[in-house]
C-alpha cells in the first residue's frame, strides 16, 4: 500500500500552520491547492503574481487570464491581489513566504534538493525554484519516491546539479514523510502497510 497524490497533498497540508503563506511548486504539489479546506485561512502564493489561489476553476468560471507559475488555469478566493515579478520576488526573497512545496528529483541526507536538470536532457529553466528555497522558512518536498529505474529518489548524496545546498526541511513522498537530519533520513510516518526495508533509503 502507498499513498495516493491526494493522501499526499493531505499529509502536506497538515504541516501548515494556521494563516500561513504558501508557494506551491508546479507539478504535483499543485495538487495541494485543490485539497485546502475552504475554511482554512491559508494564503497561497505564486510566484507569477498572485496571492490568494484556491484551486481549478470550474467550466463556468475559467478565466485564460487567471494562471499559475505552470501557466494552468486557477481560481482564486474573495480578496485575492495581484502584483508583478518584483514585488513576487521581494515576497519570497525577503522571508515573507512560510512555506514552499516543491517537486524533486533527488533530495539527499545534507537535506540538498535537485529538481531542474537532467545533463543530457532539455532544459525549461529553474524558474524561481532557486529563490524559494533560500528564501521559504519551511522546504517541503512532494515527490513520487522511486524513479522510474525503481531507485529511491532519497539519496546519500545528489548527483544531479542542485537547486539548493542544505535547504530541505521535510519530503513527502507516496511511502511516508521523512527529515533529512544531514547524515540520513529520519522516517516521521509511514504509509499503512509499508515496510523500512521498502524505502531503499541510504
Amino acid at each position: 500500500m502507498s499513498w495516493t497524490k491526494e493522501q499526499m497533498a493531505d499529509k502536506v497540508i497538515s504541516l501548515f500552520k494556521p494563516g500561513s503563506s504558501i508557494n506551491l511548486g508546479i507539478g504535483m504539489p499543485t495538487a495541494v491547492a485543490e485539497r485546502i479546506p475552504p475554511q482554512s485561512d491559508f494564503m497561497i502564493h505564486s510566484e507569477n503574481g498572485v496571492l490568494g489561489v484556491k484551486g481549478r476553476p470550474t467550466k463556468e468560471t475559467v478565466s485564460p487570464t487567471l494562471i499559475n507559475a505552470g501557466k494552468e488555469t486557477i481560481s482564486i478566493n474573495k480578496g485575492a491581489s495581484f502584483f508583478d515579478s518584483s514585488m513576487s520576488f521581494g515576497m519570497i526573497r525577503g522571508g515573507h513566504i512560510d512555506y514552499c512545496v516543491l517537486g524533486g528529483m533527488e533530495v539527499d541526507c545534507e537535506q540538498s534538493l535537485a529538481n531542474w536538470a537532467i545533463p543530457g536532457k532539455k532544459i525549461t529553466g529553474m524558474g524561481g525554484a532557486m529563490d524559494l528555497v533560500n528564501g521559504a522558512k519551511q522546504v517541503i518536498i512532494m515527490m513520487t519516491h522511486f524513479s522510474k529505474d525503481g531507485e529511491s529518489k532519497l539519496v546519500k548524496k545528489c548527483t544531479l546539479p542542485l537547486t539548493g545546498y542544505k535547504v530541505v526541511d521535510l519530503v513527502v513522498t507516496e511511502m511516508g514523510l521523512f527529515r533529512p537530519n544531514g547524515k540520513a533520513f529520519e522516517i516521521i510516518d509511514l504509509a499503512e502497510g509499508v515496510t523500512k526495508e521498502q524505502l531503499k533509503l541510504p
